[in-house]
């Protein structure tokens, strides 16, 4: 008798071990599940930073090849501006001249 309890505390034992690994691996598959629908929002959270993200890299591209247009446009309107003031001066020599030009003659024509 006393060898069918011991082989019966054994197998109650290793029955009670069998329960416990499997409430184990309940309670874990639970755990990795609900970590799982935890980390759902933050996983959509971090792909919507992603994509602003994204779209502000896009943005700055964007805004850079504005600036760099536009740094392009001041240059060629800096020399267009050196080259009519070149304009300006020789018009205006060319009015003094002739000014000059028309003194000459009125004076031979008295």
């Amino acid at each position: 008798a006393g060898r069918r309890q011991g082989k019966m505390a054994a197998g109650g034992a290793a029955d009670a071990q069998a329960r416990f690994g499997h409430s184990v691996k309940g309670l874990l598959t639970e755990k990795v599940t609900s970590c799982g629908t935890d980390l759902l929002p933050f996983s959509l959270l971090c792909s919507f930073v992603f994509q602003l993200l994204g779209q502000a890299a896009r943005n700055m591209v964007m805004q850079e090849d504005a600036i760099l247009h536009s740094e392009d446009s001041l240059r060629k309107m800096a020399i267009i501006t050196t080259h009519l003031q070149y304009q300006q001066e020789a018009i205006q020599k060319n009015v003094e001249q002739s000014s000059n030009l028309q003194d000459q003659l009125s004076h031979l024509l008295k």
